[in-house]
Parts: structure tokens; C-alpha cells; sequence
């Protein structure tokens, strides 16, 4: 099919062994993340603390979580699903030598050019776009513009309000933080996190969005939430959608542990990001937040 990236083409001795590797990295267990009902916020001040808590629990334990009656509307989703796939269905050249939506240099990547083995390899295509390029995106996708504008608008609020939640037990600054607010395609799933030495396949949940703290917000809690390792399996016989909302701090915002002994040097967002592009140029992957211990 012509959308598709040259996977087999370009990567071929790094596929050889992809069957093999697709039967182990199968042999998971299945797990369900927590399950938070955000309505309760909205209850008095019992139920209100109960939520704080329950959000506050599932990040120490689990580093991810899902919300339910989160206010993202399901018109929203659907909407940005339908435009998600519409846009992927764009010719691979069209989207990798033409400036398809009027966006900065690399928006639009795809597989792992630097891997030097399978586990590094990326089966993926993704557009990472910036919420300040969106209003520059050309006006023949107004329809795609105005739908990621609405998905923005309703998931930056979601991440707010979270990431306000999650500051209380710390008596930290919330909008300093980093998090992933995750729409996935409910009847795939294919997320997996590493937890307890084992990895785990998430169930899917058709109602919920999946939050993942991250590694800006364990630095801040200074370990107390978690960030996990986490990955996400391809399906040999369909295709897998998601959009991720990353809700960051600005590039030079200074990230610090709010408890003593600090476990982590400050650093800033431009820093982290360096520092993640040298190693996945030099070894292939991400190594995170362990860059940056004291």
C-alpha cells in the first residue's frame, strides 16, 4: 500500500529474526491499570479527597493510570480518530519528502533509523506536533486543524487538572511537570509497561484515558511517583492508533526534587531532550531520567 513506510525495505536485516522476537515479546501477562472515576472531584469533600488520593496511589505504585468521566467528550474522540487515520492514509512520499501540514523540520517521523538491533526498532509512524504550529497548518486541512485544536484544548484541561492534583501531596509547583494524557484504540490495545520485573499488557478500557506520569514528574516528586518502562506491541493482522498529549514545561523551566536528599540533579527540559537524542544517536534508545541521578 502506498501510505505505508519501506519497513521491510529499509530494515531488512534487523526483520530477519521479527517473527521470533513478535512470539517472545507475546508472552506477557495481562494487567488492569487503576481505574479512577474524576466525577467524584466534583462531589464534596470526602469523596474530593478520596480521588486526590486515589490519583496520588496509583502514581506511586504504577507510574500509569486510567480516568473515566474525564471531560474529554466522545464526539472529540472519535472526531480525532477519523482524522488520525484520514491523515496516515497520505501517501508515504507526500508525507515524508513534502511539508504536508506546514510544520517544523521532522515532525513526521517514522521507524528508528539509529537501531542497531530488533528491540530497538520502532514499527511506527507518528506526527509530533507542536501546539504553537497548529494555527500554521495549511487551510486545506482546516478539518484536521480545528479537530487537534478541540482534542487539545479538552486534554491540556484534563492535564492540568491532574497534574494540580498530584502537586498537593508534594506542595510543589504543578506546571512544571511532565505528562502523557493517552487516547488509544480501545479493541487493539498493545501497551505493555514493566512493572514488579515482568512486563505487563494493559487491557484495554473503551471508556478510559490513560495518563502516564513520566519522567519530569518522578524528578520533582523526587521518587515518590513512578515513571515505568513502557512500550507498545504492533499486531501482526491490524493496524493501532493513538494520540498521546504530552503537557511539558517550558524548555528552560527548571525541573528540581522537591524532597532532601535530593536523588536527582535540576535540569531543564531543553536538557533532557539533548540528552535523549545522544543516546538514541549513539546506543539506539532512550535510557531517561537515570541520566540525571545524583
Amino acid at each position: 500500500m502506498d501510505f505505508e513506510p519501506p519497513f521491510q525495505g529499509t530494515c531488512k536485516t534487523l526483520l530477519q529474526n521479527a517473527t521470533h522476537y513478535h512470539d517472545k515479546l507475546s508472552d506477557v501477562d495481562e494487567c488492569e491499570l487503576p481505574v479512577i472515576d474524576l466525577n467524584n472531584l466534583n462531589f464534596g469533600h470526602t469523596e474530593r479527597e478520596k480521588c486526590v488520593s486515589e490519583v496520588a496511589q496509583a502514581a506511586r505504585q504504577w507510574g500509569f493510570f486510567q480516568v473515566v468521566n474525564h471531560g474529554v467528550s466522545q464526539e472529540v474522540v472519535n472526531n480525532m480518530q477519523y482524522e488520525q487515520k484520514r491523515l496516515f492514509r497520505q501517501p508515504f512520499p507526500k508525507k515524508v519528502e513534502n511539508n504536508l501540514l506546514n510544520l517544523s523540520a521532522n515532525s513526521y517521523r517514522w521507524g528508528n533509523p539509529e537501531a542497531t538491533c530488533l528491540k530497538q526498532f520502532s514499527w511506527s509512524e507518528a506526527f509530533h506536533i507542536s501546539t504553537t504550529e497548529i494555527p500554521t497548518m495549511r487551510t486545506e486541512h482546516k478539518s484536521l486543524r480545528s479537530t487537534i485544536e478541540a482534542f487539545v484544548k479538552n486534554v491540556s484541561d484534563l492535564a492540568k487538572s491532574l497534574a494540580e492534583i498530584l502537586a498537593q501531596p508534594l506542595e510543589s509547583n504543578p506546571f512544571i511537570s511532565k505528562r502523557t494524557v493517552r487516547q488509544e484504540q480501545d479493541q487493539v490495545g498493545g501497551l505493555e509497561i514493566y512493572k514488579d520485573g515482568r512486563w505487563l499488557g494493559v487491557k484495554p478500557n473503551p471508556e478510559a484515558l490513560i495518563v502516564n506520569i513520566g519522567d519530569f514528574f518522578e524528578a520533582l516528586s523526587n521518587g515518590i511517583y513512578k515513571s515505568i518502562k513502557h512500550r507498545v506491541v504492533t499486531s501482526q493482522k491490524v493496524e493501532r492508533f493513538s494520540v498521546a498529549y504530552f503537557y511539558c514545561p517550558s524548555y528552560d523551566a527548571v525541573i528540581k526534587s522537591c524532597g532532601k536528599p535530593a536523588l536527582y540533579r535540576q535540569f531543564t527540559l531543553r536538557e533532557y531532550k539533548q540528552q535523549t537524542q545522544i543516546d538514541v544517536r549513539e546506543i539506539g534508545e532512550k535510557v531517561g531520567l537515570s541520566r540525571f541521578l545524583l
